[in-house]
């Protein structure tokens, strides 16, 4: 069933909160190092937590900074639990471009983390949409997570949660745009490779989460941000969304605020 996320989450959905605190930082590795730096210290304030992670190219340096802190004993995952955004459909786990690859190729490899609480949607499902519910009655399960990791596209989009008219705003499966199938086919054998849909959190799902950090990095990134803290809502930016939440940062360059 699709309906407006608006509807779901907030009886009073266009009332902003004001509170996204905005970090703007030099550069990549900065960003990198501030949004490390936060994670980290909810981490350490609850060791049994559970961090929401998110993939692709913006939080490989921050995945790399929590590795190196880990290793210097800075700080523990062995009681952490792990919730990721997405993952495409159809796909297996043991596809090297799968989510859950690039979440053991990039951090859990490499930290004292127990793989059985480090959880991706089954993008192997034989069901998706019984795989979505289950996923999102996990989620809701252990209360949302205590900081969601998120990056944000060109056009607004959060996750697999595209501009449109109305958002579904729990885990479901959604269908990959053209640009989107395009964008990812050279990281396939072939176009006809590409998995057609994925299982993403919803808007709704995201938004459970007690803190949200946001990462943007790239000239390229900065009219979705701008739209995004314009403080309007509305489903032609999914990240406008997060305005809804009492406590949300964004940790940008320089190149990605001032454009």
């Amino acid at each position: 069933m699709r309906f407006p996320l608006a509807e779901a989450i907030n009886p009073n959905p266009f009332e902003r909160n004001n509170t996204m605190e905005v970090i703007v930082c030099k550069n990549y590795d900065e960003v990198s190092a501030k949004s490390a730096e936060i994670v980290a210290a909810v981490i350490k304030a609850k060791p049994n937590g559970v961090l929401g992670l998110a993939t692709g190219s913006t939080p490989e340096g921050m995945y790399a900074k929590l590795v190196e802190m880990n290793k210097k004993g800075e700080i523990d995952f062995s009681g952490i639990t792990t919730v990721n955004l997405d993952e495409y459909y159809p796909i297996s786990p043991e596809n090297d471009q799968s989510y859950r690859y690039f979440m053991n190729k990039n951090l859990f490899d490499h930290v004292n983390i127990d793989k059985a609480k480090t959880n991706v949607p089954n993008g192997a499902a034989p069901d998706g949409d019984a795989e979505a519910a289950r996923y999102e009655a996990y989620v809701r399960s252990l209360g949302g997570a205590d900081i969601q990791v998120l990056g944000i596209g060109r056009n607004g989009h959060i996750a697999f949660n595209e501009p449109d008219t109305e958002l579904v705003p729990v885990t479901h499966v959604t269908s990959l745009t053209e640009d989107t199938i395009d964008a990812n086919a050279r990281f396939f054998a072939s176009a006809a490779d590409v998995p057609t849909h994925a299982l993403t959190m919803g808007m709704g799902t995201i938004l459970s989460a007690k803190k949200i950090i946001i990462l943007a990095n790239g000239k390229n990134k900065h009219d979705a941000v701008m739209q995004m803290l314009k403080g309007t809502v509305t489903t032609s930016c999914p990240a406008s969304f997060l305005n809804l939440h009492d406590d949300v940062i964004l940790v940008c360059d320089e190149a990605c605020y001032n454009g």
